[in-house]
């Protein structure tokens, strides 16, 4: 539109100029030559202006659609990144909310109880110590009951199997079939009579000289303290299974030790029992374990028929 109303302003003024030169017939006119020259050339210039300024607005328009558009993309790049990074931190907090930030980890809990450090009694482990009798001719050291060669029970003590005891065990037993080990208890508590007839059948069979190496007399069993369990065969075909591996290594960490072990039957006055765990408590075994010594060498007494 703009370019007709400037064709026909032009197209005008020359016909102006055309009617108000002086011409002398038979010549040209220099002046509208001139005039119609500048005529066209004010056209030409009016019309490159037109093309110009049309050419300008057009670049304009497109430099502020460009930037327009680069203004959307920038705007909808943050916003995806803002709701990324807002999703990710969602992600990162764990159930329940809190403070923690995308860096933090909810806190991890375990019952779990290193096999090095000893229970506390809020931990699953712990085994309190045995229930002390007031009772006369029972010997106790650090709140051991003490059952050896040396050391004997009254004929008419009969506690029964300790329930702390029992109750260790049985979670030893059901930590040993997580590994997929199966033990079981064989021989718990024993009394004074039924630890007589046992120990007299042995002497009849293989005499007392050997008979001592293996069996206790009545009266001096681990088994009438009622804190002795012996697990699985009684007897040296359960040595090296992946049992009494693992029953040697752990029962520590449920407050038992193995009472009579591997050379040290000069000590204990008992030949190698892998079978045979004592029961004592996790705040003793933890530090009898770690020793590496029998509970006579732990305590400083001896054990042999006086």
């Amino acid at each position: 539109m703009k370019k007709r109303i400037l064709a026909i302003m032009t197209f005008a003024a020359m016909l102006s100029l055309a009617s108000c030169g002086k011409v002398v017939e038979g010549q040209p006119s220099a002046v509208t030559n001139t005039t119609t020259k500048s005529a066209v050339t004010a056209s030409t210039t009016a019309v490159s202006t037109t093309e110009a300024q049309s050419a300008t607005t057009t670049a304009d328009n497109e430099v502020s659609t460009a930037s327009a558009e680069a203004q959307t993309t920038e705007s909808a790049q943050n916003t995806y990144s803002e709701a990324a990074t807002e999703a990710v931190q969602q992600q990162a907090v764990p159930a329940g909310g809190g403070d923690q930030t995308s860096n933090q980890s909810a806190p991890q809990q375990s019952n779990a109880v290193s096999s090095d450090t000893a229970p506390t009694p809020n931990d699953y482990n712990y085994g309190p110590a045995p229930v002390q009798y007031s009772y006369d001719g029972l010997t106790y050291i650090q709140g051991v009951l003490i059952a050896n060669k040396s050391y004997s029970l009254p004929s008419d003590f009969n506690p029964g199997l300790d329930a702390t005891c029992q109750n260790q065990f049985y979670k030893l037993q059901n930590a040993a079939a997580q590994q997929g080990l199966n033990i079981w208890l064989s021989s718990g508590f024993r009394s004074y009579d039924y630890q007589a007839q046992i120990y007299n059948n042995y002497v009849a069979r293989d005499g007392q000289a050997a008979a001592d190496t293996y069996s206790a007399r009545a009266g001096y069993s681990e088994h009438q303290t009622g804190l002795a369990i012996d697990v699985n065969q009684i007897d040296d075909s359960f040595a090296g299974t992946p049992e009494a591996i693992w029953l040697e290594n752990h029962c520590h960490e449920y407050g038992f030790i193995l009472r009579y072990p591997q050379g040290k039957q000069s000590i204990t006055g008992y030949q190698y029992e892998s079978w045979h765990i004592r029961y004592v408590g996790t705040d003793m075994s933890y530090p009898i374990h770690a020793s590496g010594l029998t509970l006579e060498e732990y305590f400083g007494i001896d054990s042999y028929y006086h």
